[in-house]
Parts: C-alpha cells; structure tokens; sequence
C-alpha cells in the first residue's frame, strides 16, 4: 500500500529561472525504508521540504504530494501534520526548549493530548532511546549524538506514520552516526515506521533500503533497489556515494552478485580472490620539518565550574604536513582548533604559531596569510546577502587594489566552481554548498595554515572530492 505519492512535481525559487525540482514522480510503501542520494545541491532537501507542510520553502510549485488520500499541496495540511515526522541535518536547529524532558513533551502538549498520556508516552519513548541518564539534562549540555536521538525521540513520541530524515547523521562523528541509523533501522522493523531519508553516508543504509532514489540536477534519474542501481548506474559519477564493497566490485571485472556491505564484501573477495602477502606501508616525510603549529600543555574549560575539555594537551603540527584531529562528539576537537585559531586561551600551557606565541599576534596579523579557521557552522563565516559580496569583501580586508580584488574573487570562485552560487544569498545554499563557499571564502587570503572544523560534513563523495582537490592546488 503506497502512503506517499509524489506526481510531476515542480519547484521553483523565487527569482530564479532554473527549476529546483522537475517533472519528480515517485511512491513510498508503507513500512519501507527509501534512500534518496545525491550530489550536493541536487534537490534533496527542498524535496523533502515540501512534503512536510510546516518547513516548505516558498517559491513555485506545481503537480502533487499525496499523503495517504490527500494532496498535502492543496488541502489537508493541518489534519496530517503530526503524522509526518522530520528530523533535519543540524541537531540544534529542531530543539526549540531548555530541558531534555521538555524537548520530549513539547509535541504532544501542542497536539492537545491528554497530559496522562503524554506523561505515559515520555516514560516509554525515554526508555525506548536510552535517554533515562540524560532525561533532566540542559539540551545546550547534550553531544551532537545525543541532540540528534532526542530530535528523533521527540519526533516519534506524536508517532508519525511516516518519517522523513534530511541528512540526519551529516554532523555526527562516525560512531553516533552509525548508532543513530541503528535506531532508525530498529524503529522500522519494530514498528513499521515508514522512512525516507537523504544520507551522504550509505554504508550503513545502503543494503537495508527497499528502495534507492537518485537525483541529478532537479531530476530523479532512479528509482528501485539498490541492488540494481550497483548494475544500471555503474560509471555515474554518483557511484563514490554507494558503499565501498559496491565500488571494489564495480572496479572487478567478475560475474558475480554486487556486495551491498562490508559483510558480503569480505565474502566476496573470499570466493574470487586468494590472500596474498602483506607489505609494509611507511608514511612520507613532510615536506619540511618546520614546526607550523606547536601546542605545549593546555589545559582549557570552558567556565571555572565546569570540568576540564583538555587536560595536557599537546602536538606539533610540521610545514606541508596534513594533521587529522580524531575523536567522539565532545572529545575536545572544537575546543583545540578554538585555542588554536585564537578565539579562546587556555588557563595553561602555551600556542605557538611559525615559532611565535599566538599572544603576540596583533590586530588580527594572524589572520592575514597566516591562518584561517573554519568553524563548525559555516553560517558564521558570511556576513553579507550574497556570496560575491562575502569573497569580494574578504579580499579588500587584505589592502589589495580594485583590480587584484578582481582577479583574486575570480580567480577562487573558477577554483571552487562556485559561479552559479556568488549571486545567492548564503543561507539559501543546501548544507553543502554552503560549506564550499565558506572555504572558498577563507581561501582568498591563500592562508599558510588552515584549520576546518568537520570540513566535510553535509558534502557529497564528488564534492568532499572536489574540495580537497582546491585545498591542494
């Protein structure tokens, strides 16, 4: 039984000619879990916007959405409401309350239910995600992971017939991600949730989905299981989404079913191939054994109440070397690149950037050539109503003539490949695109050290791709 129909659905933005969305044509069974991939800015979001009535981006629109019986383009919008659940790509952005309890009631208390069964309904979904131990937490104190389970939690306490998921684990660190996909798995199985979820990240999905649809610029390019798209879209540039076990067998030249997870991939490298002797791998020396970055024993909290973040930390970081920071949500990763770039100082130890302390830096020197920092929400890079505007401003901060602003905006946006986005504004980009103008944006200085906060979070394969590419050039 279909519970979700879309038929020849258009969308437009305003003022723009290109269509968003065009001519897409789908169903959704019930009980099934649907993976809609593709590259970044191909229309996934604004899709999955327009079919939950509440968030639907303005612009024009034409064909229909049916939700069971209705057309949710024309009527019935507030009758089916709390029977589509969303949970968006960023975590803070859907948590509208100061305690986790109240995050947890507050869909139900605006649905008019009866407060016994609200209280009964928390008591089991707290149960259910494991949010007994954090249960009268602040939601400012909560991980990334838990912010995102609770958005899940507080969606499936009004018990949504469908839910529909914008990329939910794109700022998860890879262990709360695949935590999170567990329970979406879990939610479907034991209660025959229907889910529609845009992911970047498929290796966990990619095998269990009923159903893969692709989209390409606005169109949907296809629509069936993910078993054939590993045979039917084999040379698309839209493979390096699909699992690493699909990618090695599509590289194979061998007759044999395409492994959709790591399990059948080690099962077919078994059958097909014989083990051959291991080598060791050295690393290459940086290119120079300058030291860049030198931390020496940091100590950092964030409020003299509060527990320490860091407790001794220390690195040094060499010319042309590139330096991974890893860790769990809350392990300290945002904090050090923080102290590193200078907007905060730890209550101990020492930074030094080129051989000089970051203390002496002044008047922002540090920021012209020297460093640029990411930050976790590229949001807080831009400042103006275009992106033009934003890369143009950047390169007059540097006290270049008129005419090498030119050259240098020119030049960074044909690097990026960002020219059909400079006369947008900022936060109308998707997630992705957004993230690649905010690196454009700290590239016009051509920084000696750059520091990015989850650089490629909300980007797809081609683009985290593409972005490395201009980072290297």
């Amino acid at each position: 039984m279909e519970i979700l129909q879309i038929k020849n659905l258009d969308f437009t933005y305003p003022g723009e000619k290109i269509k968003t969305l065009e001519n897409i044509s789908f169903s959704v069974l019930k009980g099934s879990i649907n993976l809609l991939i593709g590259a970044t800015g191909s229309g996934k979001s604004t899709l999955l916007r327009l079919i939950k009535t509440q968030i639907r981006p303005v612009g024009q629109t034409s064909g229909k959405i049916i939700f069971e019986t209705d057309d949710i383009l024309t009527d019935g919008t507030d009758l089916i409401s709390s029977k589509i659940g969303f949970v968006g790509q960023d975590p803070d952005q859907q948590i509208v309350t100061d305690k986790v309890w109240s995050e947890l009631v507050f869909g139900p208390e605006n649905m008019g239910i009866d407060s016994n069964d609200i209280h009964i309904r928390a008591a089991e979904i707290s149960s259910y995600f494991g949010i007994d131990n954090w249960y009268e937490d602040d939601t400012d104190k909560l991980s990334g992971g838990q912010k995102q389970i609770l958005n899940l939690a507080s969606v499936m306490i009004t018990q949504p017939d469908i839910l529909i998921l914008d990329e939910p684990t794109s700022q998860l660190d890879p262990v709360s991600a695949s935590a999170f996909i567990s329970t979406l798995v879990k939610l479907n199985t034991e209660f025959g949730t229907t889910v529609l979820i845009a992911e970047h990240r498929t290796e966990d999905l990619f095998h269990l989905a009923d159903k893969l649809l692709i989209l390409d610029k606005g169109k949907l390019i296809f629509d069936d299981t993910p078993l054939s798209a590993c045979t039917r879209m084999k040379g698309h540039y839209i493979y390096d989404n699909f699992p690493a076990s699909a990618k090695l067998w599509s590289k194979l030249d061998i007759k044999d079913l395409c492994p959709l997870c790591v399990k059948d991939g080690i099962k077919f490298l078994e059958k097909n191939f014989y083990p051959s002797r291991s080598e060791t791998i050295t690393a290459d020396a940086a290119a120079d054994c300058l030291p860049v970055v030198q931390t020496y024993n940091l100590w950092f909290r964030y409020s003299k109440n509060e527990k320490d973040i860091l407790k001794g930390a220390a690195f040094t970081v060499q010319k042309g070397e590139t330096y991974s920071i890893l860790g769990s949500n809350g392990s300290g990763k945002t904090t050090i690149l923080n102290l590193i770039s200078g907007l905060v100082r730890p209550y101990r130890g020492c930074i030094k950037i080129n051989g000089k302390k970051i203390t002496e830096y002044k008047n922002n020197t540090l920021y012209r050539g020297t460093l640029a920092f990411l930050p976790q929400d590229p949001k807080l890079v831009f400042i103006n109503d275009t992106v033009e505007k934003d890369l143009i401003e950047a390169a007059e901060s540097l006290a270049y003539s008129y005419q090498n602003t030119q050259l240098r905006t020119a030049e960074i946006i044909d690097q990026f490949e960002i020219k059909s986005l400079i006369h947008m504004h900022p936060y109308d980009l998707s997630g992705g695109e957004r993230q690649i103008c905010a690196i454009a944006k700290l590239m016009i200085s051509d920084p000696q050290i750059i520091l990015l906060d989850e650089p490629t979070k909300g980007l797809d394969s081609v683009c985290k791709k593409s972005s490395d590419h201009c980072l290297n050039i």
